[in-house]
């Protein structure tokens, strides 16, 4: 996503972070269900994507129920703002276990980009 250069992410206001966060996040849940790696990883940052090992993330969506069963209904519940990064945590349901999950999304700029730095389920 082409963002100005010269703004610094911990600037943007929650509603713009927001703006920004939560289709990266639809999308995240969409292609873990669907098992797309590709569309999977496309906003990730290249320091992020340098470290997901693919065989393992592979395995992982083949294996894990909790990576193929996210509910597309999930909460926003607050940010973290620090150092280059602003953390945006959900809860997600497991439709097939119904558990509630926390989502965590690191974002920051790559370049003149907004990426993708972190992003985990506890």
């Amino acid at each position: 996503m082409q963002v100005d250069s010269l703004m610094n992410i911990l600037e943007k206001t929650d509603a713009e972070i927001l703006e920004l966060a939560n289709p990266m996040w639809a999308d995240l849940i969409k292609y873990s269900n669907e098992g797309n790696y590709g569309a999977f990883t496309r906003n990730f940052s290249s320091t992020f994507i340098q470290g997901a090992n693919e065989i393992e993330m592979g395995k992982q969506f083949a294996r894990s129920d909790l990576a193929k069963n996210l509910s597309d209904d999930y909460s926003y519940l607050g940010m973290i703002r620090r150092g280059e990064y602003v953390t945006v945590l959900y809860k997600v349901i497991n439709k097939k276990n119904k558990g509630e999950w926390l989502g965590r999304l690191v974002l920051g700029y790559e370049g003149d980009n907004i990426k993708i730095f972190g992003a985990t389920l506890f």
